[in-house]
């Protein structure tokens, strides 16, 4: 009975020392659009952290965001700057680069780290307000009279920046070879239509994919998913 008692006593200790170390070192989580976005706007100076590249930052990223991450000249003077008791937000196009820097800044003492899930993607794919210093080439009115014109329609929406988007474009050029004028492809990009991305406020990662028939959606992916086959068996059914 006593090995029993002094057994629950150590793993009672040994519970309590890892939460107050895990207290201690701070926390990091992964948290959607909405909540993030109430947490950022319960902030009177949030800190909010783009860790995507410089090229992309300069094309858009959330109002107030500093750019900086691991590869950064700047990365350790940048960090000094920031208030490790204050919560630190952290997007980037997934979540790779945002959960790096995240496991750095634990490391470093900061005491809550928030990731986007989706990043940037979420965001803006949200309607959140953005800085953009270009014009969409593409409208939502636009986008609308080609769902509207056209019988069948693949919407591939993402980055020249998102490595799996990248993966897409051969998928795209099979369907497109194998379909013809049947199907409309239509690939819109974050670098040169992000007003379209956040009107239509239904993207949450990228790449997302949606099908429409007669103006109507036969299915959206978020994520590259089966497209090659989803196709297939949506046109086949027809």
């Amino acid at each position: 009975m006593k090995n029993i008692l002094l057994k629950i006593s150590m793993f009672a200790y040994l519970l309590f020392s890892t939460i107050a170390f895990s207290q201690d070192k701070g926390s990091s989580s992964i948290v959607l659009l909405d909540a993030f976005y109430a947490k950022i706007k319960s902030q009177k100076n949030p800190q909010i952290i783009d860790a995507r590249g410089p090229e992309e930052f300069t094309l858009n990223h959330i109002e107030g965001a500093l750019n900086f991450n691991l590869k950064s000249e700047n990365y350790e003077k940048a960090v000094a700057a920031l208030n490790p008791s204050q919560p630190v937000f952290i997007y980037s196009i997934a979540a790779y680069r945002s959960g790096l820097l995240s496991t750095e800044l634990i490391k470093k003492g900061f005491s809550e780290v928030y990731i986007l899930e989706g990043g940037i993607a979420a965001w803006i794919g949200g309607g959140k307000p953005f800085y953009s210093n270009l014009k969409s080439k593409l409208s939502l009115p636009e986008y609308k009279k080609i769902i509207a014109e056209n019988n069948y329609v693949l919407v591939d929406i993402g980055s020249k920046y998102c490595a799996t988007c990248k993966t897409v474009k051969p998928i795209l050029e099979n369907l497109r070879t194998q379909y013809g004028e049947k199907l409309k492809i239509v690939q819109i990009e974050l670098e040169e239509s992000p007003q379209v991305i956040a009107d239509l406020k239904t993207v949450k990662v990228f790449p997302t994919l949606i099908l429409y028939q007669n103006g109507k959606i036969v299915f959206k992916n978020d994520g590259l998913g089966d497209l090659k086959n989803n196709v297939d068996v949506a046109l086949a059914s027809k």
